[in-house]
């Protein structure tokens, strides 16, 4: 009969050192990180949505844009700005700004790959790039801005 091993009780040292590293992101660096997972949201989206649904290019772009504003949202409300429980109106807030950077993203996608024949995720990816920088600005300035 062999011995068993207890469970390990704590996380390995690189996972517990990223999750601090993670705890003490400054607010842009904690955006960028959800916007990280904003963009494989994103990404993922465009390829089912695209690719295994067959949905035109710009449709699926939108789509998948819009399901990745609601997860960044849930996590840029709790972990980014700290805010307890989302709102309606912060979402409202979030959307629209965040609108404007959906379009930023899809005519980023469809200059690129209409005009220089670029593979539509790197085009995709370079939207979301460009889209970043204005909703991090407008975020911080309006949506979650302290009164």
């Amino acid at each position: 009969m062999g011995r068993s091993h207890p469970l390990p009780t704590r996380l390995p040292d690189v996972r517990r050192g990223l999750l601090a590293g993670l705890r003490r992101c400054s607010k842009p660096g904690k955006y960028l990180v959800v916007g990280g997972t904003g963009a494989v949201v994103n990404s993922a989206g465009l390829v089912f949505l695209h690719q295994l649904l067959a949905l035109p290019l710009v449709l699926a772009s939108t789509l998948a844009v819009e399901l990745s504003i609601v997860s960044n949202y849930l996590l840029n409300d709790r972990w980014t700005f700290g805010r307890r429980w989302p709102s309606w109106r912060r979402f409202l807030k979030f959307n629209l700004v965040s609108c404007v950077g959906l379009v930023i993203t899809t005519a980023t996608l469809w200059a690129l790959v209409t005009g220089l024949r670029s593979p539509y995720l790197l085009a995709n990816l370079f939207g979301i790039a460009l889209a970043t920088a204005w909703n991090f600005a407008i975020n911080l300035l309006w949506t979650w801005r302290r009164t």
